[in-house]
């Protein structure tokens, strides 16, 4: 529950301390004093984003914080332990602190994103304001409520990671029926880009080697004027090098027995002339083996134009990766072969998934549909106290499309009387007659979902006498079990059932308009009531029959 709430140099509000208790609490103020302040203050700190014109002018921050006591509420470490933050049961700090450039939230002094403070706040306060009663014209929130009653989150959970898997897999399906419609208008083209690419015999390596014999066949004049000018120096007859060379290590030799030194260069001169003599047989065996064969220029030649032309079809700079496009194409053309086989398998998948889901839908819509049973028999015994003696409530479920929170269409159907029939509550119920069933739908759920505070804007709007004495009840009721509910308030009979009184002022003083809000005492309390009763000139019959009220709480 909120115990504490700090606020300073928020818009009207130089600084509020003010301590807050479980049970039912009631706020009173003239129209104007700064209720709708506070209760913006406590929005910040529950996620709302923040304006920096809510400073208050002449001061550069505004600090918002409030302590609360989860230690009766078990579910609550987890949301710590999660995101990693120290978790104190009996003091839970959140604050808000904004200046002109900047707002930042912490939740137990570690900053946290907007996103964690109302993902935390959603779990620690609900306030219900007037507009909050238009979420009887929305579905979901009726399904919601029903599903509270029902408590079917785990099968809801359930249900729904069933549904995504449902989803994922028509995504998937259509995406293979659209690929395989495209490549069947294409199949004949690839087909033949397939047979063209398998046909032309592509080796890697290839083109390398062709261009090198095409490059040698095209000089090969060049090439036998330069090995026959090689062959005749090497191994001509009168003035051959491989000849003077041997002549010279033999003569060499022959001096070696006189000269020592002659035989190391002997030896050294017939090492060259082994080496000369191979050089020469090869460059002889090189000639002997050059020859133009235009015939074979011409396949080479004929053989690299094919080449070209496929690499310039295909955009691509080398055999290698004219061969990879072929493969490709071959897995593609395979894929389209294969697609009907990968088809049936998604839909036989699709199908079960399907199944599946319908089967959860089952098991949810036979929980709704008891818990709508029990939303009924509570609403009327909870409606017919607040002035609707013949009111008519009953919940409607019809089936339609799977969808992600089932296969059900939640509508609460309303008549105040016996006279009409029932229609949606959004299109029959007079605003009065909403502000209850809203009230009588949060006292029905407060328990299901264990909100430590609740907080009501006057939602007593339309009503008044002892249907507002009803609904003070009600939320006194639901101010039990340690739980915290907070009425603002403009009705005596309401504000004088509350365990706890605060009024919200507002005085002009020399630096402006200043806001405020304190617990009143039981004189000021009898006060307060007298002056909603009477107004402003306060009578003592007011001041008696504010005691009365007080008395009969």
């Amino acid at each position: 529950m909120l115990k504490r709430l700090y606020i300073k140099n928020f818009t009207l509000i130089d600084e509020l301390n003010i301590e807050l208790f479980a049970g039912f609490s009631v706020v009173t103020g003239e129209t104007g004093a700064g209720k709708s302040i506070i209760l913006g203050a406590i929005g910040l700190l529950l996620g709302q984003r923040a304006d920096s014109k809510c400073i208050k002018h002449g001061t550069d921050r505004c600090v918002i914080e409030a302590h609360f006591d989860l230690s009766r509420y078990d579910n609550m470490q987890s949301f710590f332990t999660d995101n990693d933050i120290d978790f104190d049961a009996t003091d839970t700090i959140i604050r808000r602190e904004i200046t002109p450039t900047k707002s930042r939230a912490f939740i137990n002094d570690t900053p946290v994103a907007l996103s964690m403070l109302k993902e935390l706040g959603e779990q620690l306060v609900d306030i219900h304001s007037q507009h909050q009663n238009l979420l009887l014209n929305k579905q979901d929130f009726q399904l919601n409520v029903v599903d509270i009653i029902a408590n079917d989150s785990q099968q809801l959970k359930e249900y729904q990671q069933l549904y995504a898997q449902l989803q994922a897999t028509e995504k998937q399906l259509q995406e293979l029926k659209d690929s395989i419609a495209r490549n069947r208008q294409q199949a004949d083209f690839m087909q033949f880009q397939y047979t063209e690419l398998e046909q032309a015999n592509l080796v890697a390596g290839e083109q390398e080697e062709l261009e090198q014999q095409n490059d040698t066949l095209s000089h090969v004049e060049e090439i036998k004027g330069a090995l026959f000018e090689v062959d005749a120096h090497l191994s001509g007859e009168q003035q051959g090098a491989v000849d003077l060379v041997r002549q010279s290590y033999q003569a060499l030799r022959n001096i070696a027995r006189v000269l020592p030194a002659a035989n190391d260069l002997a030896e050294r001169l017939e090492t060259c002339h082994i080496e000369l003599k191979d050089i020469a047989e090869e460059v002889n065996g090189l000639l002997a083996d050059t020859d133009f064969d235009p015939a074979e220029l011409d396949r080479i030649s004929s053989r690299l134009d094919r080449i070209y032309d496929l690499e310039k079809k295909y955009h691509v700079d080398s055999i290698e990766e004219l061969i990879n496009q072929r493969e490709a194409i071959k897995q593609q053309l395979t894929a389209i072969e294969n697609g009907d086989e990968t088809l049936a398998e998604l839909e036989a998948q699709l199908q079960q998934l399907t199944t599946q889901c319908r089967k959860k839908a089952d098991e949810l819509t036979q929980q709704r549909q008891k818990a709508a049973k029990k939303i009924e028999q509570q609403m009327l015994q909870r409606l017919v106290p607040l002035g609707m003696p013949h009111v008519r409530f009953s919940v409607a479920i019809s089936t339609q499309p799977l969808n992600h929170n089932g296969q059900d269409n939640v509508s609460f159907l309303f008549s105040a009387n016996t006279s009409t029939p029932q229609q949606p509550i959004s299109q029959v119920a007079s605003g009065g007659e909403i502000a209850r069933v809203m009230l009588s739908i949060k006292a029905l759920i407060s328990g299901a979902v264990k909100l430590p505070t609740i907080i009501f804007d006057e939602i007593d709007t339309g009503v008044s006498g002892k249907i507002a004495e009803k609904m003070a009840e009600m939320m006194q009721e639901m101010g039990q079990a340690h739980r915290q509910v907070i009425s603002i308030t403009h009705l005596p009979q309401i504000a004088s059932m509350g365990d706890h009184h605060y009024r919200v002022s507002k005085k002009e003083t020399p630096q402006g308009t200043t806001s405020n809000m304190h617990l009143l005492t039981t004189d000021e309390r009898i006060h307060e009531i007298a002056q909603m009763l009477s107004g402003s000139d306060v009578t003592e019959a007011a001041i008696q029959n504010a005691k009365a009220l007080l008395l009969e709480r």
